[in-house]
């Protein structure tokens, strides 16, 4: 044990060294003057507004001793969670403070330079920073969320959960003779020639005489079988990912109500978790716990918690802060850390919350962009409970109507119009009554689809991670409102949002993703076959409903869900790629007429695009899973800037202004007119400097996760001004 200890003091102190760091970030102006603005210690967040303070120090001249003070500011953010960077617009000064033995005409020098050059300064923040460093404040919110156990399945082989959205619902496809069930996402359908049942799973096939029959794997293919296996594997996207082959036939389980599946490779085997009372099912990739101290089972599910007396018995929801003390001390680093999240009073939990409040924004151009929306039949619409407003029942597409007219969300963006067919124009506002929308009704993630800023040409939007299911529920996150929506069926089917059925698990840096409820290997399929559209409406991040219908003239089997393993990596932002909508930085306004624009050194070699590795994940539920265990002190490595003398990123500034250094040589120090003496009280200062280092820590996990062509890339030099650098 003290080995496996020592490996992991020995990689954080790695990181500690090596790792990439954004701060200080230093700003040289044409006058010749610098200033040094070391990392922000946030202090509220209000959608995409941030309240900040950060330490800084100024030098007026090349030669002249730097002078420290504190600054608070109001700032605007425009975040990319798939870099997971904020740019922090609009700096907005409120409060400087400078040494008291500095003269007054020093002091007003000093303020005057930082306010005029702060509309320039280019600042770019990591979020999982915000997240470590913010004040944990957190209120508690518990909506009216339906945490009713679904049907909880255990078996002890290889099997696969298939979801029907009801009843089966049938529609013929003439070509192939063929009856396929509309309401699944899965590929099932019946041969009218022999009345067989069929489901297609990536390269498998499978035939049943009835759906809760026993289902057998074809090794040989019928001839029409094989036929609509070719027409599946034209429109298939390549996919150079290794599919698991299972080492036995797996078991089909096929249900018509929400459901999740538990499964063990074999008989459940439990190994122990060091320092508490519980055992994790070592052979299988779900969190299940035996607690051994009242011999019940727990499964988190969906981010909410259940348990049981028995695997196969029946299962009762507990709230995550009435879980027994031991799931707390489930250490950072171990076996089973990915529930932290899921568990109150831990810091995961805490930072978890705190990321379902940052915002993706965008700047949607008022001229270009525009939605159209599809509807089945003329529009009809429903009341939702509790409010004057209405929804159309028969689209895909979010559209709600009130007293002004109708409103539309269609990924991530509000549109209006006079009329529910259109044409629409880009939103200025949204309903009123939208924060009144219930759990229980189908468009609820939609309150979470913010208006941010309006201009002659642009509306800055964004929407928080509860637009694609993730909730804050008490002292954790959910996924899912765990309500069961009834979906659409005339002549198109159109699918709503879910909770259950889908293995959704949550880490701290690809967020959700889902399992299917396969204990092996991953299937392709789809929701009812065809007109796949990009989005974040449905279900797991990054997917969005298309509807079911019969194309002319051929048969359309397999466009796929879009599956989104990697949260801030793999086209988690749904703006990505969508005409008239832009996530990258705003202009700032500047103010050339009074001072010259600031300019900052190029950046030279400095790659933030360069994370260390941290342990590889043993979670079969994610790709990677990094420990989020504390790393030791960074003081001693130094964030070198091209142009300027290498500086640490080891100053920090309390509520009251007072800026403090710590230095491996020295300990904690504050400044104190010139010089720098000990303080009297570090106990703030420790947490602070916890915090910054568990930020650093994320940040490198967060990087690790993210695929290269999402990461933050360096910048070029050039001005401060937006623009000119980027």
């Amino acid at each position: 044990m003290k080995k496996i200890i020592l490996f992991y003091v020995l990689i954080f102190y790695q990181i500690s060294i090596n790792g990439q760091n954004n701060w200080p970030q230093i700003i040289n102006t044409q006058s010749g003057a610098s200033i040094t603005i070391y990392q922000p210690h946030p202090e509220e967040l209000n959608g995409n507004k941030l309240k900040v303070r950060s330490a800084i120090s100024v030098k007026k001249g090349k030669d002249e001793d730097p002078v420290f003070g504190a600054i608070w500011a109001n700032v605007m953010m425009t975040v990319d969670r798939d870099s997971r960077t904020a740019s922090l617009e609009s700096i907005d000064i409120t409060d400087v403070r400078f040494p008291e033995d500095l003269t007054r005409e020093e002091s007003e020098s000093l303020k005057y330079l930082i306010e005029e050059t702060a509309p320039t300064w280019d600042l770019v923040i990591y979020i999982d920073e915000i997240i470590a460093t913010i004040e944990k404040d957190q209120e508690m919110i518990k909506p009216d969320y339906n945490n009713s156990p679904p049907e909880i399945i255990y078996v002890d082989h290889e099997s696969i959960l298939v979801l029907i959205d009801g009843e089966p619902i049938y529609d013929k496809q003439k070509d192939f003779n063929i009856d396929i069930i509309t309401n699944t996402p899965f590929l099932i359908f019946k041969d009218l020639d022999n009345n067989q049942l069929y489901l297609y799973g990536e390269r498998f096939w499978f035939t049943s005489t009835s759906l809760n029959g026993e289902w057998k794997e074809l090794s040989t293919l019928p001839k029409k079988i094989a036929s609509i296996d070719k027409e599946i594997k034209k429109q298939e996207n390549q996919n150079d990912e290794k599919v698991k082959v299972f080492n036995t036939t797996p078991k089909i389980i096929v249900k018509t109500n929400p459901a999740e599946l538990i499964s063990s490779d074999g008989p459940a085997s439990f190994s122990n978790i060091q320092g508490t009372n519980l055992l994790y099912m070592d052979n299988s990739g779900d969190n299940v716990f035996m607690n051994i101290v009242d011999q019940n089972y727990y499964t988190v599910l969906s981010g909410r918690w259940y348990r049981s007396k028995k695997l196969d018995g029946n299962w009762e929801f507990i709230e995550s802060d009435a879980l027994p003390k031991d799931f707390s001390a489930i250490p950072e680093g171990s076996e089973k850390d990915n529930v932290l999240a899921n568990i109150a009073g831990t810091v995961a939990a805490e930072e978890a919350l705190l990321d379902a409040q940052i915002p993706q924004t965008a700047k949607v151009d008022r001229k270009e962009a525009t939605c159209t929306i599809e509807y089945d039949g003329k529009p009809k619409f429903e009341q939702i409970k509790g409010t004057s407003l209405s929804f159309a029942v028969n689209t895909s597409a979010t559209v709600i109507r009130d007293n002004k007219g109708f409103y539309a969300v269609e990924n991530g963006v509000w549109f209006f119009s006079n009329d529910p067919e259109g044409p629409w124009a880009v939103a200025t506002d949204r309903p009123e009554e939208v924060e009144n929308i219930p759990p229980d009704n189908p468009t609820y993630n939609v309150k979470y689809v913010n208006i941010y800023d309006i201009t002659p040409d642009y509306v800055y939007m964004g929407y928080t991670p509860g637009y694609v299911g993730c909730y804050r529920y008490g002292p954790t996150i959910i996924y899912g409102t765990g309500y069961h929506y009834n979906p659409w069926y005339g002549s198109i089917y159109y699918p709503r949002p879910v909770t259950w059925g889908f293995g959704m698990h949550y880490n701290p840096w690809s967020g959700w993703s889902m399992s299917f409820g396969f204990s092996v290997g991953w299937f392709n399929f789809s929701w009812g076959g065809s007109y796949y559209r990009p989005g974040g409406w449905w279900g797991p991040p990054a997917y969005r409903p298309h509807y079911w219908h019969r194309p002319p003239g051929g048969i359309y089997l397999n466009n796929k869900i879009v599956i989104n393993n990697n949260y801030y990596g793999n086209h988690n932002n749904i703006y990505n790629g969508r005409p008239g909508v832009s996530t990258s930085n705003r202009p700032r306004p500047g103010n050339p007429d009074r001072l010259a624009p600031a300019t900052r050194p190029s950046t030279g070699n400095r790659d933030r695009n360069r994370m260390d590795n941290t342990r590889p994940s043993k979670d079969r539920n994610t790709s990677t899973k990094p420990s989020t265990r504390e790393q030791p002190s960074r003081n001693s490595r130094e964030a070198t800037r091209p142009g300027s003398k290498q500086t640490n990123n080891n100053i920090y500034s309390d509520r009251n202004g007072n800026v403090y250094k710590n230095t491996r040589e020295s300990g904690w120090q504050q400044r104190s007119g010139n010089s720098w003496s000990k303080p009297s009280n570090t106990n703030n200062l420790n947490r602070m400097q916890y915090q910054r280092n568990r930020g650093n820590t994320r940040v490198n996990n967060a990087q690790r996760n993210m695929p290269q062509r999402s990461r933050p890339q360096p910048k070029t030099g050039g001005t401060g001004r937006r623009g000119g650098g980027r």
